[in-house]
């Protein structure tokens, strides 16, 4: 017997309830909303999977509403942002909202403070990727240079002047991927 015909048609039914898309919109400050943009197009994870994640875990997310100062929220200039919300994750938030009488913006609000932590290690991390990528430059000139030097003294269609050529060729496209990575980054130097 499979695993799918040990399930009822109604638990088969609710999972797919809960992954289904909806939209939902809060009020958020503008920093938050920056840091959903930023850590979900950097680390390229789906907006509607990082809300899964940061709001999903319903003791955490039981824990969070404890904390929260409505007061102090209110004093936070915020602005209306619609995203795509996974309907477990909107379950969760209005479950949560209703049990404290909290607000589902302070909820999301609170909930991407912990993206904060994983940006400001990526900050560190894009500062160390700097400093390789100007070692990584140096390495590949230095192929450039064989290369050429390989050339001259065996001939550009010499066997292994061949190969180096494509081992220069190689690191030419990993060089793009890199100058690539660390402009996408740049984002994290402004946060």
């Amino acid at each position: 017997m499979s695993k799918i015909d040990d399930q009822s048609p109604g638990s088969a039914m609710f999972d797919l309830r809960g992954k289904q898309s909806v939209r939902a919109t809060f009020k958020l400050s503008q920093k938050a909303i920056d840091a959903i943009g930023l850590v979900a197009i950097h680390m390229g994870i789906k907006q509607k999977s990082l809300f899964d994640h940061i709001i999903e875990d319903l003791d955490a997310l039981d824990s969070l509403a404890k904390t929260i100062r409505i007061r102090q929220f209110k004093k936070i200039e915020r602005k209306q942002k619609t995203f795509v919300l996974s309907r477990r994750t909107i379950d969760a938030l209005e479950a949560i909202s209703q049990a404290y009488g909290t607000p589902r913006d302070a909820l999301v609000e609170y909930s991407v403070q912990k993206l904060e932590a994983i940006i400001s290690a990526e900050k560190i991390r894009h500062e160390e990727r700097k400093i390789l990528q100007k070692e990584v430059m140096d390495h590949f000139n230095r192929g450039k240079l064989l290369y050429k030097k390989a050339g001259s003294i065996l001939g550009i269609n010499d066997p292994y002047c061949r190969c180096i050529e494509k081992a220069v060729f190689a690191c030419q496209k990993t060089e793009e991927d890199l100058i690539s990575f660390i402009e996408k980054s740049k984002v994290l130097e402004d946060f």
